[in-house]
C-alpha cells in the first residue's frame, strides 16, 4: 500500500525523534549516571523514550544531572510536537476518508489501489446490464454516477459505485482514468455525454472508450469530436439482429 507523502514524512520524523531519544538516553544512563538509575540496555532507554512521549511518566526513570535534564527537556519539546502533529494528521486523514465514503467519494486509499480496471460512467441501462456481468465474472471495475441516491442503493448492492459530476475534470481524475482498462459512457443526460468523453480524453489520452448512444444523432456527435472513440447503439445493433432474424424467416 502505497502511503502519502505527508505521513511519509511524519513517520519518518517519528522515527528520528525515536532514535534520538533512545540513543541519548543510553548514552547518557550508561557511560555519565545522569539518570536515577542506571541505564545498561537499549530496551531501558526505550521504555523511557516511550512513556516520556506518551507523557505517562511513572517515575521510576528520570534524570538527575543538568545536563541529564537539559537533554530531556529538549527532547519533550521536539518529541511531544512532532508526535502531536502527526497525531492530527492521521486523525484528520482518517475522518476525511470516513467523510467521502459516507458522501458516496472515492478515498484516498480506495484510489491508490485502481488500476488496470473498467470505469463504468453513468447508470444508463446498458451500463446497468454490464455491471451485472461484469460482477458476475468477478472484473474489477467501478461505476461512476452523479446520483447519491443510486449511487448508496448499488453499493448496498455489492458494486464499487460513487458519486461524482461526470462532467467535472477535477472530480473525474479521481478515478485514475489514465490507468484504466476500459471506460464505458452511458448517461441518461444526453447533453452530458460529450463533455463527459471530452474530459475523459483529456485525462486518459491512450485508455480505451466506448460511448453507449441511442440515436443517430447522438452517434454523430460524438463521432465529430474525433477523440478515438468506440461509438454503439444497441438499439441499431438489435434492429439489425432483427431484421435478419425476420428475413430469414
Amino acid at each position: 500500500m502505497r502511503l502519502s507523502v505527508k505521513v511519509l514524512v511524519y513517520i519518518f520524523a517519528i522515527a528520528i525523534i525515536f532514535s534520538f531519544g533512545t540513543l541519548g538516553t543510553y548514552i547518557l544512563g550508561y557511560y555519565q549516571n545522569n539518570f536515577n538509575v542506571h541505564i545498561t540496555s537499549l530496551l531501558d532507554a526505550a521504555y523511557f523514550t516511550i512513556i516520556t512521549l506518551t507523557t505517562v511518566g511513572y517515575g521510576d526513570i528520570y534524570p538527575v544531572t543538568s545536563l541529564g535534564k537539559i537533554f530531556v527537556m529538549i527532547f519533550i519539546v521536539l518529541g511531544l510536537g512532532t508526535v502531536l502533529s502527526a497525531i492530527t494528521v492521521f486523525s484528520s486523514d482518517i475522518v476525511n476518508s470516513r467523510l467521502d465514503k459516507i458522501a458516496g467519494k472515492i478515498t484516498s486509499l480506495e484510489r491508490r489501489f485502481l488500476k488496470n480496471h473498467i470505469v463504468l460512467i453513468g447508470t444508463n441501462v446498458v451500463n446497468m446490464h454490464l455491471a451485472e456481468r461484469l460482477k458476475r465474472e468477478r472484473a474489477r471495475f467501478i461505476i461512476v454516477t452523479y446520483d447519491k441516491l443510486l449511487a448508496e442503493s448499488l453499493r448496498d448492492q455489492g458494486y464499487n459505485a460513487y458519486v461524482a459530476d461526470e462532467t467535472n475534470e477535477r472530480e473525474m481524475r479521481k478515478f485514475e482514468l489514465q490507468r484504466a482498462k476500459s471506460i464505458v459512457v452511458d448517461m441518461h443526460e444526453k447533453s452530458k455525454i460529450i463533455y463527459a468523453i471530452l474530459i475523459i480524453r483529456n485525462i486518459a489520452h491512450n485508455t480505451k472508450v466506448t460511448a453507449i448512444v441511442h440515436s443517430d444523432e447522438e452517434a454523430r456527435n460524438v463521432q465529430s469530436l474525433k477523440a478515438n472513440v468506440n461509438v454503439m447503439n444497441p438499439s441499431e445493433i438489435a434492429s439489425q439482429m432483427l431484421t435478419k432474424q425476420l428475413v430469414k424467416a
